[in-house]
């Protein structure tokens, strides 16, 4: 098809418009990331990224599609976003080194103790302060977090809000986070508390091991035992086929597991007899 001069004028100049206006939308959305990703990743790379996916939006853009270039481009950024991040480490190279070398320090202080080794005395050990190891422990922690809502049943793109959401995005974002609130309510009390206090009140580790009179370590521990209780039962809800089995069948922890799902459906379900919106846990 042949395309005068004036067209091609025209065209180029809506392209340059859809760009300049939505330029925000890039920064909009580089912001909601920046908050859930760890404080290592580079806000240039982001915003590149993302600008260069709103210029190729902008030149593929239908509009006879239907589809209101909002929504289209900020799928196209958000996709960027996602790539450019795969493309990186959760955590820096220095904090996974250092994450192996406490590991190891551990496990050899564990096999001669005969016990877990203290924050102090893993530290002594690998020559570092307990708040270097405490600061080493968190950062791993955060990206651990990042890689759970990365598992497919909370992909970093559904977090990330568009400027226009579909009344279906609004319904489906709000299920999970009420599965999310009823899972962690179900939880056992002390994993409750460490999810609430180390990720809700951003408590330092230390305060909350002090307050259940436990080990740093030991809250460590607790903490990714509740992050992989509440990945599973959303995938028992939501996306059954990615839950996996762990443990004996028919042993102790099976059957506790499958009790604690029976517990979020039934509180679940309750809450649905009750009238609860999944829309009232987007507000």
């Amino acid at each position: 098809m042949h395309v005068n001069a004036n067209e091609a004028t025209v065209a180029t100049s809506g392209t340059d418009e859809l760009i300049t206006s939505h330029m925000p939308l890039v920064g909009h959305i580089v912001r909601e990331t920046m908050g859930r990703v760890p404080s290592h990743v580079n806000r240039d790379d982001l915003t590149s990224a993302g600008l260069t996916a709103l210029v190729l939006a902008a030149r593929a853009f239908d509009a006879t599609r239907g589809v209101p270039f909002d929504r289209y481009a900020a799928t196209r950024i958000r996709g960027a976003l996602l790539d450019e991040l795969r493309s990186v480490d959760w955590a820096s190279r220095s904090v996974r080194r250092r994450a192996r070398d406490l590991a190891e320090t551990r496990n050899q202080l564990a096999v001669v103790l005969g016990r877990t080794p203290s924050l102090s005395e893993v530290a002594r050990a690998a020559g570092l302060s307990e708040d270097e190891v405490v600061a080493n422990d968190d950062d791993v922690s955060r990206a651990q977090v990042l890689s759970l809502q990365g598992s497919s049943t909370t992909p970093i793109e559904e977090l990330v809000p568009t400027r226009a959401p579909s009344p279906e995005d609004l319904l489906e974002h709000g299920e999970r986070l009420t599965y999310l609130r009823e899972a962690i309510a179900e939880l056992p009390d002390r994993l409750r508390v460490v999810v609430e206090d180390y990720f809700f009140a951003e408590r330092p580790m230390a305060d909350i091991a002090a307050d259940l009179g436990v080990t740093d370590s030991r809250i460590s521990q607790m903490r990714a035992e509740a992050l992989s209780l509440l990945r599973d039962a959303l995938n028992h809800e939501l996306e059954p086929s990615l839950l996996h089995q762990t443990g004996k069948a028919g042993g102790v922890a099976q059957r506790r597991r499958e009790s604690y799902f029976a517990a979020v459906a039934a509180r679940h379900a309750a809450g649905m007899r009750r009238g609860v919106s999944p829309l009232d846990a987007v507000g």
